[in-house]
């Protein structure tokens, strides 16, 4: 099933949510010999970190964290902790205040870098453009835009044989990235979305919200935070 350039050799980046750990099971099942790569990005908390290890593991993929602390400069509820994480759902239309500026763009520049070294043919991406919390770098331009960027960015790109990005879940509802998820393996309860830190996922903030909704819409209530299936009647 291997198409990226016919390179088995792939970068997937691994946050340790649902998302990216079923990207990586997807590259897994497709031959790939993935990389995952995670970020200490200056978040509030690193829970997503162990589970991103964990999932490496599960998948038997090598895993490398990179420190580059944007977080420091502010801007964002996920890395700021002065300001407090919304535990409403943010309407439709508003960015939250979630969102961490520039974020994709730089953990895609810092993927292409590795790709490049490592020579894999491919990037893969946990990006989806369908549930997803109104972020402008989970969309199609957004993408097409950097693969152009990509092309002109690095020797291997030039030559016509640079990463091609790769993002499996764009067109993907939440629901049907649960049922994927379960069909390559993945544990889901190994995951966290959460982006409120704790020993246990708050299940008030958007992104336990739409995970939530997206594991009963995919019969699966028993992975629901208690608050969410106290919240949604399960």
């Amino acid at each position: 099933m291997i198409s990226a350039n016919d390179n088995p050799r792939a970068v997937v980046l691994l946050s340790g949510g649902l998302d990216s750990s079923t990207v990586l099971g997807l590259a897994v099942r497709a031959g790939y010999q993935p990389t995952a790569l995670s970020f200490r990005y200056g978040q509030r908390h690193t829970v997503e970190l162990e589970r991103a290890a964990q999932v490496a593991a599960h998948f038997g993929a090598a895993h490398r964290v990179v420190d580059i602390n944007i977080g420091s400069f502010g801007g964002s509820a996920l890395t700021d902790e002065s300001r407090d994480v919304p535990l409403d759902a943010t309407p439709d239309g508003v960015i939250p205040p979630t969102y961490v500026p520039g974020r994709n763009t730089v953990f895609i520049a810092v993927g292409l870098s590795l790709a490049e070294a490592i020579d894999a043919g491919s990037l893969h991406l946990g990006i989806t453009a369908v549930d997803y919390s109104g972020y402008p770098d989970c969309r199609p331009d957004y993408l097409a835009a950097y693969q152009t960027l990509a092309d002109l960015a690095t020797v291997a790109g030039r030559e016509g044989r640079g990463a091609r990005l790769v993002a499996p879940l764009l067109e993907m509802s939440k629901a049907d990235i649960v049922r994927t998820a379960l069909e390559v393996g993945l544990p889901v309860e190994l995951t966290w979305s959460c982006y409120s830190g704790g020993s246990e996922p708050c299940g008030l903030c958007d992104s336990c919200r739409i995970r939530d909704e997206a594991l009963l819409e995919a019969g699966h209530p028993e992975l629901m935070t208690q608050c969410g299936r106290e919240r949604l009647g399960a």
